[in-house]
């Protein structure tokens, strides 16, 4: 366990790059048989039922892993202990020009900037006309703004120490708050912009949305603002409440193209 928190705190560029690499790798190919499916004509008939059923084994399995997490960050146990002492190796050995970098980045997941980023995607979305597609915008942030802030109130987890001076964070630290509001943020925006974009783009946006919000949830833990547990549940529940979403918005359009 401390060789392992030793090598991410020694390598964390390294350590970044093969975790993104493999995400985008097993979306890579989720989407090529997603593709494939699609050329057989497998979601043909009853497009509703699979836009649900999808939505319902990703809302299951996510908020699984979410409640696993949880049970699994107390004191002496197994994920908390790894949480500390890797905590405790980043904050020794990280050099200021890595901070410096990552202090930077994660600006990207800031409230301000959801939020900045929230209110022009539906403004712009009203003004051509999308109404449903705006609503189902400020509903996905919005909605895991609140989320996060009530399970933070919880759970009342209490942060790592961070003295660098990189990064400043307040509050409860689980689930993290900048790792499932990027998920969901950019995911959303990934979304929005397949329905105006050709097919061919849908997999450079998806691939762009994850490595985004991977860069935000890791930035916070090479930061020290968050626990390694943090960002894991921050992302479950992301993907969790973006699967509600999508699927209820693709419920809504499917709804109205039969009315």
């Amino acid at each position: 366990m401390n060789d392992t928190a030793a090598f991410v705190a020694d390598h964390p560029l390294l350590v970044f790059g093969a975790l993104c690499s493999g995400m985008l790798l097993l979306m890579g190919l989720a989407w090529a048989l997603i593709r494939r499916l699609r050329a057989l004509h497998f979601f043909d008939r009853r497009e509703l039922a699979w836009h649900l059923g999808l939505g319902f084994c990703i809302v299951l399995a996510t908020l699984s892993a979410f409640l696993a997490l949880a049970d699994e960050i107390g004191v002496d146990e197994e994920l908390g202990d790894f949480d500390e002492a890797l905590a405790g190796e980043l904050s020794q050995r990280l050099q200021p020009q890595t901070l410096r970098i990552f202090g930077a980045l994660t600006h990207l997941g800031d409230f301000w900037t959801l939020t900045a980023l929230c209110v022009v995607v539906a403004m712009l979305l009203l003004r051509q006309g999308h109404r449903r597609l705006a609503i189902a915008w400020v509903v996905a942030l919005a909605g895991n703004g609140l989320l996060n802030r009530a399970l933070k109130e919880l759970f009342q987890r209490s942060r790592p120490l961070h003295e660098h001076g990189w990064a400043h964070a307040n509050g409860w630290s689980f689930p993290s708050g900048h790792s499932s509001g990027s998920l969901v943020a950019y995911g959303m925006l990934a979304w929005v912009l397949m329905r105006f974009t050709p097919r061919v783009l849908h997999l450079p946006l998806a691939l762009a949305a994850i490595a985004t919000a991977l860069l935000v949830g890791y930035s916070r833990i090479v930061l020290q603002v968050h626990w390694f547990s943090d960002v894991l549940a921050g992302f479950m529940l992301g993907s969790a409440w973006l699967a509600v979403c999508i699927a209820g918005a693709e419920m809504a359009r499917l709804r109205g193209e039969t009315t």
